[in-house]
């Protein structure tokens, strides 16, 4: 009887979470994606205070997937993408430290693929700047208030899903078509 893989984990930030949490959920291979706070040192943060700065956490989707089907540099691949990694704590209008870029790293491995990716893309200048993002080991995650889960979903006509999170869902559709699942919804 063959045993079934491990699911694994990744944390990231890459702006607002509301941004990436559909991306993510819609890949194959992916079981589950949360949108939450980590990186900072204020234990089970409410919104309004990471929103104010003080807590040191970053907006972030702590993802389960398989491994066998989405590796974890597509995953960060994805992610790139998806973002601007070259601008410290700041996407587009959002503004301030719990909008930065951030990878938290759950081993060794994780990280070590991180750094070479990083390295590859800042090589091949695929961002025109270096990138920003901060790597640095998953301390703890929380997830975050329950409106925010699966908020694109939820509220596809909203000012902000329209004009920020659509189009990065039509980059992602054009850049990762195939990796999607066909019941994602996106």
């Amino acid at each position: 009887m063959n045993a079934t893989p491990p699911l694994q984990q990744a944390t990231l930030g890459g702006g607002c979470f509301w941004c990436l949490q559909p991306l993510f959920r819609a890949l194959r291979g992916v079981h589950d994606a949360v949108a939450g706070y980590a990186g900072g040192r204020t234990p089970s943060p409410t919104y309004e205070q990471v929103c104010s700065g003080f807590t040191g956490h970053a907006e972030v989707v702590q993802v389960t997937f398989d491994p066998d089907v989405l590796p974890y540099r597509a995953l960060l691949e994805v992610f790139f993408d998806s973002h601007d990694p070259t601008t410290r704590n700041r996407q587009g209008a959002d503004v301030g430290t719990q909008y930065r870029s951030i990878i938290l790293y759950h081993d060794p491995q994780q990280e070590q693929t991180a750094r070479q990716l990083i390295e590859s893309l800042n090589r091949q200048n695929v961002f025109g700047k270096p990138i920003v993002t901060e790597l640095q080991p998953l301390a703890g995650f929380y997830p975050a208030e329950d409106y925010h889960q699966d908020y694109y979903l939820k509220n596809p006509h909203a000012g902000y899903c329209q004009m920020v999170i659509r189009p990065k869902v039509a980059k992602f559709k054009q850049h990762f078509g195939e990796w999607m699942k066909p019941e994602s919804g996106l």
